[in-house]
């Protein structure tokens, strides 16, 4: 009977660092210890271990997607608990260990079914774990709509608010709103009491009303640059506020469309990298075979990333985020760098301490990856999915 898991022979990604030679002990679904090599033989390990030589590979921590819609052909839109649990499944195929699904701005009754059908979902997850919720809206501006609607932006209620937690039964982890919005002080204040994380989205802020945002804790920003004010030198807007202020942390989607590669680089040297989120903002149809291609109820087309048919608005990255990771190295910066913003910063920045480190204490929560950064094994509370070359395991 096994017992325990020990990956060894292992090189440890962990974001901040990278070590060769290390080891990781799994028990259930925690990390025991993470050792040096050199220990291996010395060890005194578990009776019924199960011994996993990677033969140098590495070792990361599962990838955190806490903006994402879709994946497969199945999404948030669908409002349907089946779907939901089909993105947890094919998501373990590209790295990701948790997920915050993201419901669309949309109409009250529509709202309630999507977070129904998430929270539903919750704890019967068959690959990647739902961590809570995202609403992208409603309390957005109908001037920064990106691939929304308008008929589904509301202005602030607090009414609609409280039906929407009350559905989420408290699973509603963060909420993208327009800071500009009337009485948004008092959604931020209802949202502080509940523990939600407030982004700043879709939003036609001016600077000063960032900073009142910021006063308010709206202390994150969704997919920084898009759908969003622009930085002016008379006013900020804010894209300037997420430069200007570094106690700001927000998302990015590296998929060379939605923002210029060099811009990430020069945000970086701009922005503390632990303030720094990949996200993919995927959508239903990211791998998705068959046609047509629809997310949030309308047509898209495929070209680097999704458009609208109707319009040629961005609707959304196709890409996942193990493809954002070697984007990221591909952009020229470090792999440590692009490992960090995937795991221990989406972790933190949601307050899910348990995750994003391989570090004892922590969640058995892993990815095994080769020297191209294909994923060979995803690990997901001590349990290997995806061994894609079975001669890696060799029992000691």
């Amino acid at each position: 009977m096994v017992t325990a898991l020990c990956l060894h022979n292992a090189t440890l990604l962990n974001g901040y660092t990278t070590m060769k030679e290390c080891g990781v002990l799994i028990q259930e679904n925690k990390i025991i210890d993470v050792f040096n090599e050199e220990l291996f033989e010395h060890k005194k390990f578990p009776t019924g271990t199960r011994y996993i030589d990677l033969k140098g590979a590495y070792v990361a921590p599962g990838l955190i997607d806490t903006h994402i819609h879709g994946i497969g052909g199945f999404g948030t839109e669908d409002c349907k608990t089946s779907s939901i649990l089909k993105m947890s499944e094919i998501l373990v195929q590209y790295g990701v260990t948790s997920f915050i699904p993201t419901i669309y701005a949309s109409k009250e009754e529509a709202t309630i079914k999507a977070i129904e059908a998430i929270v539903s979902a919750m704890g019967h997850e068959k690959g990647a774990q739902i961590l809570g919720l995202h609403l992208e809206g409603p309390f957005i501006s109908a001037k920064r709509l990106g691939a929304q609607t308008a008929d589904s932006v509301s202005p602030v209620n607090l009414a609609f608010m409280e039906k929407l937690w009350k559905a989420s039964k408290g699973h509603i982890i963060n909420m993208t709103v327009a800071p500009e919005l009337e009485n948004m002080r008092d959604l931020a204040l209802y949202c502080i009491g509940k523990g939600i994380i407030l982004q700043a989205g879709h939003t036609d802020a001016t600077y000063k009303q960032m900073v009142e945002g910021i006063q308010g804790r709206i202390m994150h920003v969704t997919h920084l640059f898009n759908a969003m004010s622009r930085m002016h030198h008379r006013d900020p807007g804010a894209v300037g506020a997420a430069f200007i202020h570094p106690e700001l942390s927000c998302e990015i989607i590296a998929d060379g469309i939605h923002i210029n590669p060099e811009i990430i680089k020069f945000l970086l040297t701009c922005k503390p990298l632990d303030k720094v989120v990949l996200v993919t903002d995927s959508l239903k149809t990211t791998k998705q075979r068959t046609k047509p291609l629809m997310a949030n109820n309308e047509e898209v087309y495929l070209n680097k990333c999704f458009y609208r048919k109707s319009d040629n608005v961005i609707a959304g990255s196709a890409m996942t985020m193990i493809e954002s990771v070697k984007n990221i190295v591909k952009f020229g910066l470090s792999l440590e760098q692009a490992i960090q913003m995937a795991t221990i910063n989406p972790a933190r920045i949601m307050r899910q301490e348990h995750l994003g480190l391989v570090a004892p204490a922590y969640d058995a929560d892993l990815i095994v990856l080769n020297k191209n950064l294909n994923v060979l094994q995803t690990i997901i509370q001590g349990k290997i999915f995806n061994l894609k070359d079975k001669n890696h395991a060799c029992h000691h």
